[in-house]
């Protein structure tokens, strides 16, 4: 089974994490949840659901390099993703979890093993901020979380071999900084973590005790293209701020 799925498409990407978090609900209380990775086929810049995009990207920028646009469904702030920025998902039953209803509790869940995870290939990985996580104080993954009434999808990215000359000069500065930014551009604050990815689902499975699915063998297809075309693809989303 291909453990990462690549899309050349960002709406359909869009739109698959939020099909498999429909795909949550009602799942089999033996298991409670499900990860899944993947990764943009070329560079794209994914606004978070109430980011305004005169505050936090250089939209001229972005088009004239022929960027892919997008809005996910989830909050927090602007990411740029692509070849070497790893996407992971992890999908979560709150009627199996629902402890996770608190959002600092969800955090913790997520984050305590993203962190037992990654320091077996880098012990010097912390967390900072909310949910950031990091190597010398500069930031590689950042992540976010969307709850419906049963299910909760908690996201990430995971910046491993990624251009940050590219996402320096598409991002604006955020309008909300964790106190441990210190006022840093872009180039002072983000960095690449040389992780070996292919390794990571099947240990992130064990650690999370939840299994790792491919997208596109598990969900409704006709879920993807109906949110692909009355929400990923629209403009009216896509620039809604």
């Amino acid at each position: 089974m291909k453990l990462i799925e690549r899309f050349s498409s960002l709406p359909t990407a869009l739109a698959t994490d939020e099909a498999m978090m429909k795909s949550i609900d009602g799942l089999a209380s033996d298991s409670g949840g499900r990860l899944w990775f993947w990764e943009m086929s070329a560079p794209s810049v994914i606004m978070g659901r109430s980011s305004r995009h005169r505050d936090e990207i250089n939209l001229a920028r972005v088009q004239s390099l022929g960027l892919m646009l997008g809005r996910r469904s989830s909050g927090g702030a602007t990411v740029v993703g692509g070849p070497g920025c790893l996407m992971y998902s992890v999908g979560l039953s709150l009627k199996h979890f629902p402890s996770l209803r608190q959002i600092d509790k969800a955090h913790d869940f997520v984050m305590d093993r993203m962190l037992e995870t990654l320091k077996k290939q880098i012990p010097s990985v912390m967390r900072k901020g909310i949910c950031d996580l990091t190597l010398d104080n500069k930031k590689f993954s950042g992540n976010a979380l969307k709850y419906t009434r049963e299910s909760l999808l908690y996201h990430g990215t995971i910046l491993y071999d990624f251009d940050l000359d590219l996402l320096a000069s598409v991002l604006d500065f955020a309008p909300r900084q964790p106190d441990y930014r210190g006022g840093r551009d872009h180039g002072g604050f983000v960095t690449n973590a040389k992780i070996d990815v292919a390794r990571l689902p099947k240990e992130l499975e064990n650690s999370f005790e939840l299994p790792v699915v491919n997208p596109s063998q598990i969900v409704d297809t006709t879920v993807v293209q109906e949110l692909v075309e009355k929400r990923y693809s629209q403009d009216a989303w896509v620039h809604r701020h």
